[in-house]
């Protein structure tokens, strides 16, 4: 059940993101750490080398895991604005 809850959580954040994308044009505001790596005013997907994925987010945009390069494959994490997340099997990051 719990894995239930967090895919439906998972999946609902996709949707939120993909509106809020819809809606803006501009960068987020803030730094998006990948992996000790800060990336200011990010946009886009951002590729990690290393494993597990470490995610801090200090943006005012959600940041999603996915699972392959490229921010290919699922969405397995959502990291809100101001959380941080470890994930063992995330390779990319999207940031809008």
């Amino acid at each position: 059940m719990r894995r239930a809850l967090t895919a439906f959580g998972t999946l609902a954040a996709v949707a939120v993101l993909s509106v809020s994308v819809a809606q803006s044009a501009s960068a987020a505001t803030g730094d998006l750490i990948v992996n000790g790596q800060v990336h200011t005013s990010p946009s886009g997907c951002f590729n990690s080398d290393r494993w597990p994925l470490s995610v801090e987010n200090r943006t005012n945009e959600l940041a999603l895991i996915f699972t392959g390069p490229d921010c290919s494959g699922l969405p397995i994490g959502v990291v809100l604005p101001g959380d941080s997340q470890v994930s063992e099997f995330g390779a990319s990051v999207f940031v809008h």
